[in-house]
């Protein structure tokens, strides 16, 4: 005998079902975009942070750089490079840089704050690279002396032991270190400006560059305990200073008891 009972009508097919699924991919795409945005802003900043820095970067980068960050003949590709090569080139005013030649120099910077972080959010952009530091690996409440071995072993062969700087080949240099900001310090090591190598995490932990960047501030803030200096550039202007101060001041003396017994 066949059954009166009607077979249980589907859960897809009923009529509210549609407006469920509609409602779920609603939420699914607006969460997704809601996160990614957010990822984004924490990452690069703001989309309109982002499209300000472009048009700075059209204006005054592009020629050297290309349109895209890609590079020309001028300069080099910054994909890849991260904000924290455009905080520190721009932040320094070595770029834009003036003129081609061994090296860039620092000089009066010619943005903003808010101009820099804008195009440094926009090559960021680009492709992932080494990110501004953030203020707790930028404080002087590290460990000085294990900063001073790290400097020692790792930078004084070019910035002299104390960040005095120094000269290098093809008319290049080690600036000196004495009044560089500790956030340009911490980008300079992250990204290798110029002649400079890279220390990235695995060099150098974000706790030794802390350590590096507390033993610069405390020779900046505390005198030479040997006295005068001399620029602390080392036993060259140290031996020249004896050799023409202090063995010129005995032969004069000497000169003059001679002329005097005479």
């Amino acid at each position: 005998m066949e059954s009166n009972l009607n077979p249980q009508k589907p859960m897809r097919r009923r009529p509210w079902a549609l407006g469920v699924v509609i409602f779920l991919g609603l939420i699914l795409s607006g969460g997704g975009y809601a996160a990614a945005t957010q990822t984004f802003e924490a990452e690069f900043g703001s989309p309109e942070q982002v499209e300000e820095g472009r048009k700075l970067f059209l204006a005054n980068c592009a020629s050297c750089h290309g349109n895209n960050g890609e590079g020309a003949i001028g300069g080099p590709s910054l994909i890849g490079v991260g904000a924290a090569s455009v905080d520190f080139q721009v932040g320094t005013g070595r770029m834009p840089g003036q003129a081609s030649g061994p090296q860039l120099y620092k000089k009066p910077v010619q943005f903003t704050e808010e101009q820099i972080a804008a195009m440094a959010a926009y090559v960021a952009s680009l492709a992932p690279g080494p990110a501004i530091p953030p203020e707790e690996y930028l404080r002087t409440d590290g460990d000085p002396t294990h900063g001073g071995e790290l400097f020692r072993i790792n930078c004084a062969m070019c910035h002299n032991a104390v960040g005095a700087g120094g000269a290098l080949t093809e008319g290049k240099f080690a600036p000196a270190l004495d009044g560089v900001t500790e956030k340009h310090i911490y980008e300079a090591m992250v990204t290798g400006p110029q002649n400079m190598p890279v220390f990235n995490d695995a060099n150098l932990t974000p706790e030794d560059k802390k350590d590096i960047i507390t033993y610069l501030k405390y020779v900046e803030e505390n005198g030479s305990v040997g006295g005068f200096e001399l620029g602390s550039i080392g036993p060259v202007a140290e031996g020249l200073f004896t050799w023409i101060f202090g063995l010129g001041f005995i032969i004069a003396i000497t000169v003059w008891l001679g002329a005097k017994a005479n």
